[in-house]
């Protein structure tokens, strides 16, 4: 018997999910990045709606999306916004780690992707350091930061774990070590006589 089952997205289970985007202030000097999208999957046909919705007010009228098709399983020719439709196409030489979006009369915006799968704490930073206004670093270079500082932190709790393991003790507050157990048995006394 063989069973089929349906490919299903996030969005699809549960649509009306909020945008995960920060953007750079519209005042800010122009940097290599205007902004972060942390995406809840990788299909852009669920995913790219809302954000370019998102996007309409603050931007204007979003017409075209270039990503790398290194990092999106499927490439869609064009997604439905509102009624109209987005062109979306790819360039192997675009940064893996961006989202382009164009606008015919406003201009182009580039976008750090965070991959969806990203710890919340690592998506956190990722997006604060894509919307530092006047940033000269590339999102490719945010993501290797970022990588690096995943693997720093991973080290440092691995080496603490070690240390607790070969026999090291953390105090707790009231000047016991963390970890031993208190008995409350009763101390023998003293039978000689």
């Amino acid at each position: 018997m063989t069973t089929i089952l349906a490919r299903t997205t996030l969005r699809d289970r549960a649509p009306g999910l909020p945008v995960r985007l920060s953007l750079t202030p519209k005042t800010a000097p122009a940097g290599q990045l205007d902004g972060a999208w942390w995406p809840h999957s990788r299909d852009l046909t669920a995913e790219l709606p809302p954000l370019v919705a998102a996007l309409d007010e603050p931007w204007g009228r979003i017409t075209r999306v270039t990503v790398n098709p290194g990092r999106w399983p499927v490439i869609p020719r064009e997604v439905a916004v509102d009624g109209r439709s987005v062109h979306v196409g790819w360039f192997t030489e675009q940064d893996a780690d961006k989202l382009i979006l164009l606008s015919y009369t406003v201009g182009r915006w580039d976008l750090l992707v965070i991959p969806p799968e990203t710890d919340p704490a690592a998506a956190g930073r990722l997006m604060a350091a894509a919307t530092i206004p006047g940033s000269g670093l590339k999102a490719g270079v945010l993501m290797a930061d970022e990588a690096a500082i995943g693997r720093s932190m991973r080290d440092s709790r691995n080496r603490e774990d070690a240390w607790e393991d070969e026999g090291g003790v953390c105090m707790s507050p009231y000047g016991r070590p963390i970890g031993l157990r208190l008995t409350t048995e009763p101390v023998p006394e003293n039978t000689q006589g």
